[in-house]
């Protein structure tokens, strides 16, 4: 016998939602590093051709295009990559344990992304399948 607490047919719903406060959450890192806001010191001064300009460019249209439901999966599959060399470049080197190196949210944001490559966009989506 299988206990739910929410029904399964609000899964699209739920994975809609899911989306969008994932695409909300992760937009502030790229307007964090291109547009100053919300301000992180470790920000200051960076350069739009670098890799973390890449990066801020990225998690910008991204993180958009995510919120509005556009060409989610393809774009899913990109921020995924990203979040997976993210992590490998600049947390992994540190140590081996995310919890350790600080590289859990890079790492969750990756599996998520991965998750809405091969689901889709649930609910809400402006190209719903």
């Amino acid at each position: 016998m299988t206990i739910r607490i929410i029904p399964q047919r609000f899964t699209p719903q739920l994975q809609g939602v899911l989306r969008i406060v994932t695409a909300l959450l992760f937009l502030q890192h790229g307007a964090a590093k291109l547009f100053g806001v919300p301000h992180v010191a470790m920000f200051d001064g960076l350069k739009l051709f670098s890799l973390l300009g890449a990066a801020g460019i990225l998690e910008v249209v991204g993180g958009v295009l995510l919120l509005l439901g556009l060409f989610t999966r393809p774009v899913a599959f990109i921020l995924s990559g990203q979040m997976a060399v993210a992590y490998f470049l600049f947390h992994a080197g540190d140590n081996l344990w995310p919890l350790l190196n600080k590289g859990e949210l890079a790492a969750l944001y990756c599996f998520v992304f991965l998750f809405f490559s091969a689901a889709g966009p649930g609910a809400f989506a402006l190209d719903r399948e």
